[in-house]
């Protein structure tokens, strides 16, 4: 529940998030130059070692890797921030990242899907690949812009648990008279 000028109003959580992430996207926009480089309005970050078009082709890279249609491409950029700060903690990564990133050309962000899926598979093998797919994993799917997309609520366990929380409503099965279940055990 939110006050507002001392009246009551519920929000229930998907409001709260498309208000949250409206807010967020205006704010990281118009603190980032990077914003300019992208044509949706759901991202822009500060990198701190790539340049702008080192973080396109990482993004078009992971989007590629990870396509879910309808996914905000702040979700993705989150990925992007990440690589970056890995480069910018080991000259190792970074390294990798340079190399890996100038391999796949310049124009790799613009070119269709079907040509960027040939180029990583071409080096699906390889280390730079590797750790930017491990990474992407990790970061994509453990952040609360996907799990608004996918319908994810969260860990449980802060809220109650399971139990109480719609695990054990079966309302998608029919229901099944008692007679068909059997004798109960150790009667």
């Amino acid at each position: 529940m939110i006050r507002n000028f001392g009246q009551r109003t519920t929000l229930d959580r998907r409001q709260f998030l498309k208000a949250a992430s409206g807010v967020l996207t205006g704010v990281i926009g118009a603190l980032s130059p990077l914003c300019a480089l992208v044509p949706s309005r759901s991202w822009a970050l500060e990198m701190r070692t790539l340049s702008s078009s080192q973080a396109a082709t990482l993004l078009a890279m992971v989007r590629t890797m990870l396509p879910h249609d309808g996914l905000e491409e702040a979700a993705y950029a989150l990925v992007v921030g990440a690589l970056d700060g890995e480069a910018a903690g080991s000259p190792a990564a970074r390294t990798r990242l340079d190399q890996g990133i100038a391999g796949l050309g310049p124009d790799f962000a613009a070119q269709p899907e079907a040509s960027r899926v040939a180029a990583l598979r071409a080096i699906e093998s390889g280390e730079f690949f590797q750790s930017v797919r491990t990474t992407s994993l990790f970061v994509l799917y453990d952040n609360p812009i996907a799990w608004a997309h996918f319908g994810y609520e969260g860990e449980a366990f802060s809220k109650g648990g399971y139990l109480y929380r719609g695990f054990n409503d079966l309302k998608w099965l029919p229901d099944v008279p008692l007679a068909a279940s059997g004798p109960m055990p150790g009667k």
